[in-house]
């Protein structure tokens, strides 16, 4: 009886910015070619270095309340820079079967950060931004201001690529501004480690 009344996902995460990306994302379960399923997107006081540390241990006492649990943060900012990416995924992911999730939860670090998801050559990516009114398309922009190189699909620094081009046309950064991207740009566009993870979990848990 205690199994058929849980929640199917409980989603940890670093800040309101990543909250809504993934909000806008899992809302798309048809395009992701899943099934229905509910989920809970939690955001931890302490940001990236609390989803880092504390994480485990913010996730436990749900071991019972839900199916499944990702913690996702960024590898900038949070706090350990000497060591991988694979590396602090697999200690992390080892103490949360310790703690009762056995297979059921995942860890996902973005590398550098979350705003790596937001370069496409989508249309959808000026549209949020509020360049599609502009004479040059932002990618164009962000080539001429030496923030992707002739060759490169995304930027190296994106986060720091991200604000310029709203300087640029005056536009604060939002919240809203990721959700509406995860909710419109193409989900086959991506190609982030990260991102690409993220789909093959969700497809292991919830796949039709």
């Amino acid at each position: 009886m205690m199994q058929s009344n849980k929640k199917d996902l409980l989603v940890l995460v670093a800040d309101r910015n990543m909250e809504a990306m993934l909000k806008g994302i899992l809302t798309r379960n048809k395009s992701l070619d899943l099934r229905d399923f509910q989920f809970d997107i939690r955001r931890h006081p302490e940001k990236d270095p609390g989803c880092r540390v504390n994480g485990v241990g913010y996730l436990q006492p749900f071991v019972n309340q839900y199916n499944h649990a990702l913690i996702i943060f960024d590898m900038e900012g949070c706090g350990c820079n000497h060591e991988s990416v694979s590396d602090i995924e697999h200690e992390i992911g080892k103490n949360l079967k310790i703690t009762g999730w056995n297979d059921k939860a995942a860890v996902i670090i973005i590398e550098p950060e979350l705003e790596i998801w937001v370069w496409s050559d989508s249309p959808h990516v000026d549209e949020a931004l509020g360049w599609d009114s502009n004479d040059t398309n932002c990618f164009d922009w962000l080539i001429e201001q030496g923030f992707i190189a002739e060759g490169q699909i995304k930027p190296d620094r994106p986060k720091e690529a991200l604000e310029a081009a709203l300087r640029f046309i005056h536009k604060p950064r939002s919240s809203s501004i990721y959700q509406y991207l995860a909710e419109k740009v193409s989900l086959q566009r991506c190609s982030d480690r990260s991102f690409l993870k993220l789909k093959t979990i969700l497809h292991n848990w919830f796949s039709n």
